[in-house]
């Protein structure tokens, strides 16, 4: 299994807009499964506050909602995404509800997992928040588990946007 990210892959987003993930190729990516009502969502203002401020050096954060863990992501798109703004002051990209585990996993999310395995080498996702941080050429470093805040991930990020862009 390669431990890179296919920029081939379609996702939606939450305004139900398809994107290739090409067009984040060069960035270093910040891949999450969130939820709105999660113990966790609070993470959204880390989450943000890394984005504003290190996306003028290459970091993308990219949220893709997901109700598979407690039923803590029940909303519509459009509600996720005014909750999301409103509540936590969200402008990165949110995308379409996605599952994250089993049959239906988005192909993204079955890379994430598979090369970036969590405790005791198991490839489920576990829970709202886990987050996966991709390097400029679509390697995938690090996979985080729920409970690590964002700001904890920042010398990670660091040392993924110093790295040169590939050629």
């Amino acid at each position: 299994m390669s431990r890179r990210i296919d920029y081939d892959t379609l996702v939606c987003r939450i305004d139900g807009k398809q994107e290739v993930l090409s067009s984040y190729r060069g960035k270093v990516l910040l891949i999450v499964n969130t939820a709105s009502q999660c113990g966790y969502t609070p993470q959204y203002h880390g989450l943000e506050s890394l984005w504003r401020e290190l996306a003028p050096r290459g970091l993308q954060v990219l949220g893709f909602p997901c109700d598979q863990f407690g039923h803590q992501e029940p909303d519509s798109e459009a509600e996720i995404a005014l909750s999301c703004e409103r509540n936590f002051g969200v402008s990165f990209p949110l995308h379409a509800k996605i599952d994250v585990n089993g049959p239906n996993a988005h192909p993204l999310f079955r890379t994430l997992a598979a090369s970036a395995p969590g405790l005791l080498g198991s490839t489920s996702i576990k829970w709202n928040f886990t987050k996966f941080l991709i390097g400029r050429d679509g390697t995938v470093l690090e996979r985080y588990a729920p409970r690590d805040a964002p700001e904890s991930l920042r010398g990670d990020i660091e040392r993924a946007l110093a790295a040169p862009p590939p050629r």
